[in-house]
């Protein structure tokens, strides 16, 4: 089970696109489900945009997929009233300013949040820590920013991209707090095992934008992939682990509804806790 399962969007037909004479119906929902990804959802500029980064860089294997799914009209609200507050498109023009972003808090990184109930959670638990949600589901984003809103969580910022842009062209060298990525999507398959987030490369660029004493964490209910991670984060230099192996779950991380459900389940979590080095 993943937090974050990626469900293509050309595998759910689109009920409000009729499929041309003579073009089968799958077909039809494949290209109406590619309109979907690259139509803007908020054509004002007052939501996230569809493709932030556009063309400004490399096309690459990803850990993602896009996921603009239907939006409630309460989600869509939060988005329009919110975003220009709270949200960030990744564009990887301009260096983010996270100070001004937050007004001097520390500032962690959380990569793929989901509907974000976990991470308006943790937001109001420690309201002295600015949490930065990077993912790229439009729901979520506006659920997250609807959370925030009715529970007065100041401290809550939503980025909507991908997040090797973020953490390469816009955040300064050691100005973040800390990484959170939990239960990403695990890519179970073996020809899919080079989309998963936790890599080398993928260390080697975020620990230069860890401050020293930063806490990564990790969390999977997938074994293979909490033995890719243990793996991983252990063979990186800048990092130490705070355990031997496998972490306890912290009482910082809520336990979710998904979580909650692989467990029931019989799925084994695996939390990993590793601190950036002081050099």
């Amino acid at each position: 089970m993943s937090e974050n399962p990626v469900t293509p969007e050309a595998a759910r037909p689109d009920p409000d696109v009729d499929a041309p004479v003579g073009t089968a119906p799958h077909a039809a929902s494949v290209a109406a489900a590619a309109r979907r990804r690259t139509e803007p959802m908020f054509p004002d500029g007052t939501g996230p945009a569809a493709d932030p980064a556009g063309s400004h860089h490399e096309r690459r294997i990803r850990s993602f997929q896009p996921r603009r799914s239907r939006v409630s009209p309460s989600q869509a609200d939060a988005l329009r009233r919110l975003w220009p507050k709270w949200g960030l498109d990744i564009d990887g023009l301009s260096r983010l300013d996270l100070d001004a972003f937050f007004d001097g808090l520390p500032v962690v990184l959380e990569i793929g949040f989901g509907m974000g109930e976990a991470t308006a959670q943790m937001a109001a638990a420690d309201p002295d820590t600015g949490i930065l949600g990077c993912d790229v589901h439009t729901p979520g984003q506006g659920n997250l920013l609807g959370l925030a809103e009715r529970n007065g969580l100041s401290n809550i910022r939503v980025a909507n991209g991908d997040a090797i842009i973020l953490l390469r062209e816009m955040l300064a060298p050691a100005s973040l707090a800390g990484l959170r990525v939990y239960f990403p999507d695990p890519w179970p398959k073996k020809r899919h095992h080079k989309r998963r987030l936790i890599q080398p490369e993928f260390l080697t660029l975020v620990t230069t934008r860890l401050a020293p004493g930063a806490l990564v964490h990790c969390a999977t209910d997938w074994e293979p992939y909490a033995e890719q991670m243990l793996e991983v984060l252990s063979a990186e230099p800048t990092l130490e682990n705070l355990h031997d192996g496998y972490a306890p779950r912290p009482d910082f991380r809520p336990l979710t509804r998904f979580e909650g459900q692989g467990l029931d389940k019989g799925h084994v979590v695996h939390d990993l806790l590793f601190r950036r080095r002081a050099t």
